[in-house]
């Protein structure tokens, strides 16, 4: 789906997932020059990413940069298998936090995620376990640091946004004055909301703070899609709800 000159968000479908069909909203961003993908999906979801980049009439081959905004296995997937893919060496970002997460050097079943997961079903608990018994990995090539104002596709201004992970990140795309909020938030019934599933709900709240700064139009969340009614509005509300 077309968002705006040079950004395209995928809707991409993961059937079954903890009882529930969940689809999930990663986002390429492109010029001239090259191909941007943010985040990359669940394991076993990289003929999905080809697929939607013939459809977006975005070449592949233009790929050069994959953004991580946090190391959650529903993000980094499928990410060593779309490296494989390409012809040409792309380069992995993402925070200095979650870098050791993503490069397999720490455990992905920490005691906070354990610790949510004790509500859950005893079948989600032992399926998720399976999930990430085995979890994606891959190099991390370069760090982003917060505020950091990256020199592509009309530029991109790195927002650490801590709360839903301990090192998440967003993403304010200048040009389309775009939020790729990632999971700092979620667009439920419509509405653009908190997003509830956090290590850490407070700090969550305070890291929406950091929105206000921006002319925001667009937001992509990863989970719910696109909003973009009055968006510095209702952002505004939800920092001091």
């Amino acid at each position: 789906m077309k968002v705006a000159t040079g950004i395209e968000v995928f809707e991409i479908e993961r059937k079954d997932f903890l009882g529930q069909d969940v689809t999930i909203h990663p986002t390429v961003i492109w010029d001239k020059e090259m191909a941007i993908l943010i985040d990359t999906g669940f394991p076993g979801q990289k003929d999905i990413f080809l697929e939607e980049f013939e459809k977006a009439s975005i070449p592949f081959d233009s790929l050069r940069k994959i953004i991580i905004t946090h190391h959650h296995f529903d993000h980094t997937g499928s990410l060593p298998s779309i490296l494989e893919s390409s012809h040409h060496n792309i380069q992995v970002l993402s925070n200095d936090l979650e870098k050791p997460y993503i490069q397999g050097e720490k455990d992905l079943l920490t005691d906070e995620l354990l610790a949510q997961m004790e509500s859950w079903p005893e079948q989600w608990r032992n399926d998720f376990k399976s999930e990430l018994s085995n979890p994606p990995k891959t190099i991390v090539h370069k760090i982003v640091t917060d505020g950091e104002e990256l020199p592509y596709c009309g530029g991109i201004i790195v927002i650490n946004t801590p709360g839903h992970s301990i090192g998440h990140i967003s993403l304010y795309h200048k040009q389309s004055k775009t939020l790729i909020a990632a999971d700092a938030m979620v667009v439920q019934d419509g509405l653009l909301e908190l997003n509830q599933q956090s290590i850490d709900i407070e700090l969550s709240q305070k890291s929406l703070r950091k929105f206000t700064q921006y002319d925001i139009e667009t937001v992509i969340c990863y989970h719910g899609g696109l909003f973009n009614d009055n968006v510095n509005e209702r952002i505004a509300k939800l920092v001091l709800s």
